[in-house]
């Protein structure tokens, strides 16, 4: 009779469980990435070290258990459950490396997003992979914003929390510095710029590397912040709605950009770059 998969209380279980809290993160140097989507970008990347499937979602999984080339812990679903951030959990969970990248290590970013103060980790993934689906080169969470590897935020990523650097534990004015010392126009984002998007993407302004500046959810930028930008724009509203939601004005932003990039035949310097626009 084979033995019960080991459970929630599990020294193993019990000290990957700690990874849901920041500070644990932080010291191990490693986050937890939940879900099929989440292990298999990770996977492709080497950034994962080993991975806890439920009893029930082996056989669901049995390809890339069986291919994932790192140790892979079958535990109870009780185990994988106590894991998992979500009210209908996966099944399965990795332990991937906490990233340390830098801005010093971007090289020529040719389009980069600066998250100043993002409280929602929601809105952190999600302008993750609008980033990467820009082809951006990195995203940089400043000041006092929310840790993008927390459950969530891995989560709205979809997978590309692992395809492009995300830079952190920075402040607002060393990440601008260190953004126009490597070429970057910076641009702020507020609701009462007198120019849009639109217009400057006419005039050409979006042609060359640029650094986007979006503030918190409910505050927005600091003015000084605002004031320090190279130029402040506005995306456009058409019907009666007061407001975007950050995580979309930051995807309009970025593809302005990238497809203002593209037409000049430079492209993002991401993944695929302006071919996949």
């Amino acid at each position: 009779m084979a033995p019960d998969p080991p459970g929630p209380r599990s020294a193993r279980v019990l000290a990957a469980r700690r990874l849901r809290r920041p500070t644990a993160r932080r010291v191990r140097g490693q986050f937890l990435a939940e879900g099929p989507q989440a292990v298999t970008a990770g996977l492709a990347a080497g950034a994962l070290r080993e991975i806890f499937v439920g009893s029930s979602a082996v056989d669901r999984y049995g390809e890339l258990v069986h291919t994932a080339g790192i140790p892979v812990r079958v535990v109870s679903d009780d185990a994988v459950a106590s894991l998992s951030e979500t009210v209908t959990p996966q099944g399965v969970v990795a332990l991937a490396e906490y990233p340390h990248h830098r801005i010093a290590d971007l090289g020529e970013p040719r389009l980069v997003a600066i998250c100043v103060d993002t409280q929602d980790p929601g809105n952190a993934g999600t302008i993750v992979r609008s980033a990467d689906a820009a082809g951006a080169d990195a995203v940089v969470f400043a000041g006092s914003s929310v840790d993008p590897f927390g459950g969530k935020a891995v989560r709205a990523s979809a997978g590309s929390i692992f395809h492009l650097p995300v830079v952190t534990d920075i402040g607002v004015d060393d990440a601008v510095r260190q953004l126009r010392d490597h070429g970057c126009r910076i641009v702020a984002t507020t609701p009462l710029a007198p120019r849009d998007i639109d217009t400057a993407q006419d005039a050409g302004e979006l042609d060359t590397p640029t650094g986007w500046l979006f503030g918190n959810e409910a505050r927005g930028l600091p003015r000084a912040t605002v004031v320090s930008a190279d130029a402040v724009l506005r995306v456009p509203v058409y019907g009666q709605a007061e407001s975007l939601n950050l995580a979309v004005a930051t995807a309009i932003c970025l593809y302005a950009s990238a497809r203002a990039q593209a037409r000049l035949g430079s492209g993002a310097a991401g993944v695929g770059g302006g071919e996949r626009l």
